[in-house]
Formats: C-alpha cells, structure tokens, sequence
C-alpha cells in the first residue's frame, strides 16, 4: 500500500507558527532541517489526513491539518498501530516510533479536537530519521516490506 504527501510544514520558533513547505530535507537522527523543538525520539511527525478528516468530521468543524503541528500530511496510508515499522519516502527512512498523543494546544485549536485525535491513533506518529534526503509535497509514501520488526 503506498500514499502521498499532502503537504509539509516546518516551525521556525518554540510555539511558532507552522510554515508550509514545498520540500525539505530531512536529516538522519536529526529531522527537519529548520525546524525546531524536536527532540532525539520525535524527529519527524506525521499526521494522515484522513484520520484528520475523521475527527474534524465528528467534530462539526473545519480545521486547517497544519493546526496539528506535525511536519508531514499523508494520505492512503493508516498509520494506526505502526510503532516499529519502516516508512519509505524517496531515499529517506523513517522508523515510526510511536503515537503522537494529542495535547490541550488541540483544544485551542478547536473544542472537542483533542477528544477527537485520541482513538485509532487519529494525532500522528512521531518518527526518527534513519536515512534521510530530500521529500517533496507530492512524493510516494510506503511502507517497506517486511518492516515488522519491534524496532522504536
């Protein structure tokens, strides 16, 4: 099963706002050049925007995707119970660490939101860099086979 990126964003101060990107590189053990306040374990975040369309659904409320905060919006892919696996954009590698558990900034966003990311694992994965390279909005996303391993 393969996706795409639907949109990437970067944040230039602690609490900033989200940038929209067109591409960015992503570093090994690092992340997203550029961006801040990412930590050794959450490197890269990742939200599914259908998971997204979900929860704003339930909610009654249209919500920008980039009020999540995370770097990277994919589609076709369910990133639902994904800790250990291997993400494959172009040349990069990213090894889904686990949840990205929705926090009270949701609720600023929108009432309800932070409620309505928490089942199925709707707020994103956090991931860390493992190759990295350049990832362009419109890229193939996929999971590289036989990635089962109980790596996070």
């Amino acid at each position: 099963m393969s996706g795409r990126i639907e949109a990437l964003w970067s944040k230039r101060a602690h609490r900033g706002p989200m940038d929209p990107r067109a591409d960015a590189t992503l570093v090994p053990n690092k992340g997203m050049a550029g961006s801040v306040g990412r930590s050794t374990r959450r490197q890269v975040t990742i939200l599914s925007r259908e998971a997204w369309e979900t929860a704003t659904t339930e909610l009654g409320a249209a919500v920008d995707p980039s009020m999540r905060r995370a770097n990277i919006l994919v589609s076709g892919l369910d990133l639902h119970d994904t800790r250990g696996r291997t993400l494959r954009i172009g040349s990069c590698r990213l090894i889904i660490g686990g949840e990205l558990t929705p926090c009270e900034r949701m609720e600023e966003a929108s009432p309800g939101l932070q409620a309505a990311l928490t089942p199925r694992w709707r707020g994103g994965v956090f991931a860390q860099v493992e190759e990295g390279g350049e990832v362009r909005v419109g890229d193939v996303v996929q999971w590289e086979p036989g990635d089962l391993s109980s790596r996070a």
